[in-house]
């Protein structure tokens, strides 16, 4: 289980899984069979990117109070989604590890920001959670598009 000390550390974990994000689209868009899935995959690998900056932001102005309180347990490993990619993914394979990583990641951030230590915390991870949200109802409308109308 991981633990956090501090807000630091909450950050450094959130920027972390935004990088494993970024990774995980770019490894995807790379293995695309077709260029519809590419810049789809890639589409999403920015707007990680774009979550991953903002967080360092945060981070580096230290825009949040902390009451020196140390952070309770927020049962991280419930979040971490696993899973291979491999060239012989199909498009419905990509869609659905996608779907599921960006549904853990809302959790996660919904968890976040029920423990933030302040309200400007709290609606960053907040806003977060909605950005996740919006990633997986985006693949769920690919998914119903592209997937269930070929089957």
């Amino acid at each position: 289980m991981k633990e956090f000390k501090n807000i630091n550390d909450i950050l450094n974990f959130a920027i972390e899984n935004e990088q494993n994000s970024v990774d995980f689209y770019q490894k995807l868009a790379k293995n695309s069979k077709t260029e519809n899935m590419k810049t789809t995959f890639e589409q999403f690998a920015k707007e990680e990117v774009g979550h991953k900056a903002r967080l360092m932001k945060i981070k580096e102005e230290g825009i949040f109070e902390s009451d020196g309180q140390k952070i309770i347990d927020l049962k991280i490993s419930d979040y971490l989604i696993s899973g291979d990619i491999n060239e012989n993914m199909t498009y419905e394979q990509a869609l659905v590890l996608a779907m599921k990583r960006e549904k853990s990641a809302f959790k996660l951030y919904l968890k976040l920001a029920e423990r933030a230590p302040s309200a400007d915390l709290q609606n960053i991870f907040l806003k977060l959670a909605n950005d996740e949200s919006k990633h997986k109802l985006r693949f769920e409308i690919e998914y119903d598009e592209f997937v269930l109308r070929e089957n």
